[in-house]
């Protein structure tokens, strides 16, 4: 059963703690973490400050795997995507859930100790890419921080579950939003925002633990030119960027946020920052079709105390796919060509793995890991990527691999020093792009400002979409993939029926844990990817596995939660695509008599009414889902957190409620008044029903 209602039990009264403090996470822990007072927590996102996310426990290995059972878990009472990896620390799980919701646990029974709730304000998941979720939370000295959607960074007490302070790290008049896990380097909070997508300058700050001062902001593009320096920590850095940026950028934000991924040196005193896509995606709209756009797409390196500007290195000039970034970094020395380099090493959605010195930046390699028809190799003399002809974006449709879904998203990777790969899901997706006409185009702060066109002016633009689109449909795949960063090479793989797995936890068992888009939570050994065990967890746990110990016995930890990824796919599921409520769940050797709840059975799928809009508010529809609804609910409405398709008739008949009074605010579906009008709704409304009445007939044949 699940562990809901236990008395509330403060972490400093626990026998666990040995003393400490909670949350007892410190420098000298985070610079050693697998010395014997330290190796059985998981004090940060990526367990160490390399984000290498391996464990040198080996309790639970190869060989006893398979006793692995389900020792206890807690409903989260949501069915938004979770993505946050848990901490563990002495004994004590603190994870997230959506909406900033934090709740710590006794590690070994699951007991309550407290709940905090930041009390987000539900309009805030409409300014998320995909919904009010948050990859994780920092641990530091007694405290647990919280980078809220609303871009709240809160300091809260771990002992008590009460909030110590709390500051506003951006200006709320402006779309950002916070997605990613805060980060501790040896007391400074360093965070990223989201919100390229709907028009904002990227930046990213550093916080003084204790007192909730910033202490440097380093901004990742250039501002209006006519104001002249920020007066921040990135202004030297400014002056390198603003030469490759051409036209009127800053009306538009220029994007680069840095949404998810940062690494801490603490040998070179260096945070290593991921970068991501323009604002507006469209180079030919953000940037006249000019110029490398720095610092977009980028690996940047600060000073860790000043946020100085180190060094860069961009993997994609001239962005205008939505190729960001953003993706997982780690740190790890490695044997090439007979010498021991400190590197940097990432997988991002362009598809290419990316192997760079830390200390320079000096790229030492880059090979394809995905499929690609947008370049065909890295130029290792320039470090640029070597464009295949015409593959910029104009107004005709093209079919673009990899997609803006990504080679490899944000989903956590992993490395095994025992074995020497890097273990992350990868996708071969495409979609297909085209930019608007320049009279078509029209910037809205707070919607998605691609400069992407998603209805076209013709029926036989239409048409070419579609056929491209079914192309893109029919190349589908999703694996989980080990890669040698030496060898800049395939290992082996593991084949899903579906891209949209989740990220990986290697362990020094010769052990890879993953959560699958086949909706079971999985082990493989760590040198060959045979499955050694898996069992059926009714969702889909796309954050990262975390391991831990407690008195000599070694637990695993995973959140599961489906959300965040869109896959095509899903719809033609007989039955759809169903889940069970998002869980945390826990296992552990020989647990036994702890079993999951069944998934009610299915129902029948709603017929759509009949069409009864004209073409041209389809088109309009067409047109607003794709800059409003589609990174939620799917590209051309499949695939997402809800088939939008196949509403049932309440839903149609509360349609307009729903989108613009907000009356399903409280499952995260905020008020979209504002940024949409009832005629806009209406249309939106329109281009849903031409689509279910598109596929209908079809799917309800596999029901």
């Amino acid at each position: 059963m699940a562990l809901m209602t236990a008395p509330l039990l403060l972490a400093g009264q626990d026998a666990r703690s040995g003393g400490m403090q909670p949350a007892h996470v410190t420098s000298e822990r985070m610079r050693a973490p697998d010395a014997p007072a330290s190796a059985g927590s998981w004090m940060a996102y990526g367990r160490s400050y390399d984000e290498q996310r391996y464990s040198p426990l080996t309790q639970i290995n190869d060989k006893t795997v398979q006793r692995l059972g389900l020792a206890w878990y807690d409903d989260l009472n949501t069915y938004r995507g979770v993505q946050a990896t848990p901490l563990v620390v002495d004994g004590v799980i603190y994870n997230a859930s959506a909406f900033n919701i934090v709740t710590a646990y006794d590690g070994r029974t699951g007991r309550k100790l407290w709940t905090y709730d930041p009390q987000v304000e539900r309009q805030w998941a409409r300014l998320a890419c995909c919904g009010p979720s948050t990859r994780g939370i920092a641990a530091w000295n007694g405290k647990i921080y919280v980078a809220a959607l609303d871009g709240r960074l809160i300091a809260v007490d771990a002992q008590t579950g009460k909030a110590v302070w709390t500051v506003q790290t951006f200006d709320r008049a402006h779309p950002y939003s916070i997605t990613g896990a805060p980060r501790v380097f040896d007391g400074k909070v360093v965070i990223g925002h989201g919100g390229a997508d709907y028009g904002v300058r990227g930046f990213v700050s550093a916080w003084d633990a204790e007192t909730g001062k910033q202490l440097w902001k380093f901004y990742t593009v250039p501002g209006d030119p006519a104001d002249g320096p920020d007066g921040e920590a990135s202004d030297a850095a400014m002056k390198i960027a603003l030469p490759t940026w051409h036209g009127e950028w800053w009306k538009y934000g220029g994007g680069g946020t840095a949404w998810d991924s940062f690494v801490y040196d603490p040998a070179l005193n260096l945070v290593y920052i991921g970068t991501g896509n323009g604002s507006p995606i469209s180079w030919h709209f953000r940037s006249a079709g000019k110029g490398d756009n720095l610092f977009l797409c980028c690996i940047v390196a600060v000073d860790a105390d000043t946020g100085a500007y180190r060094w860069h290195y961009q993997a994609v000039p001239e962005e205008d796919w939505d190729f960001t970034c953003t993706q997982p970094m780690m740190l790890a020395d490695l044997k090439i060509k007979g010498k021991t380099r400190p590197v940097i090493m990432q997988a991002p959605k362009n598809g290419f793995f990316y192997v760079l010195d830390r200390k320079t930046g000096e790229l030492l390699s880059a090979e394809k890991f995905v499929p690609s028809n947008w370049a065909s190799h890295i130029d290792m003399k320039t470090g640029r990527p070597v464009l295949y002809p015409g593959v910029h974006l104009t107004t005709t449709p093209q079919r673009i691999t990899p997609s803006l879904l990504a080679a490899h998203s944000w989903h956590p990777m992993s490395f095994s020093p025992k074995t020497g790969l890097v273990y992350f899901p990868a996708m071969e997706q495409s979609i297909v792009y085209a930019r608007q006409r320049d009279e078509d185009f029209t910037f809205v702060p707070f919607r998605n400002n691609a400069g992407f066109d998603y209805a076209g002016a013709t029926p036989e633009w239409a048409a070419q979409r579609k056929a491209l689109q079914a192309e893109a449909d029919a190349m589908e795949k999703g694996y989980l993939l080990a890669w040698n960063p030496v060898t800049q090479k395939e290992v082996w793989r593991v084949p899903y029926s579906l891209p949209g797995s989740g990220g990986t936890l290697a362990t020094a068992g010769n052990l890879v844990f993953q959560g699958t888009i086949e909706k079971t939570f999985a082990a493989y050994r760590a040198d060959t990817g045979q499955k050694l065990w898996d069992m059926n967890v009714d969702n889909v746990a796309i954050g990262g596995p975390v391991t831990y110990a407690i008195d000599g016995v070694q637990y695993v930890a995973v959140n599961v939660g489906w959300g965040g990824s869109i896959v095509a796919g899903l719809s033609k599921i007989p039955g759809g695509f169903r889940v069970s409520p998002a869980r945390l769940l826990v296992f552990r050797l020989d647990a036994k008599g702890v079993t999951l709840p069944p998934l009610p059975p299915p129902t029948a799928l709603p017929r759509p009414p009949f069409l009864r809009a004209t073409e041209a508010q389809v088109r309009l529809g067409a047109q607003l889902y794709g800059e409003t609804c589609a990174r939620c609910h799917g590209e051309n409405a499949r695939g997402g957190l809800k088939d939008l398709r196949y509403m049932t008739p309440d839903t149609r008949a509360h349609f307009l409620d729903i989108v613009l009074e907000g009356t399903k605010a409280d499952l995260g579906m905020a008020s979209f008044k504002g940024v949409l009008d009832k005629t806009q709704a209406e249309a939106i409304h329109a281009y849903l029903i031409a689509r279910g009445n598109e596929d209908w007939q079809d799917d309800a044949v596999r029901q």
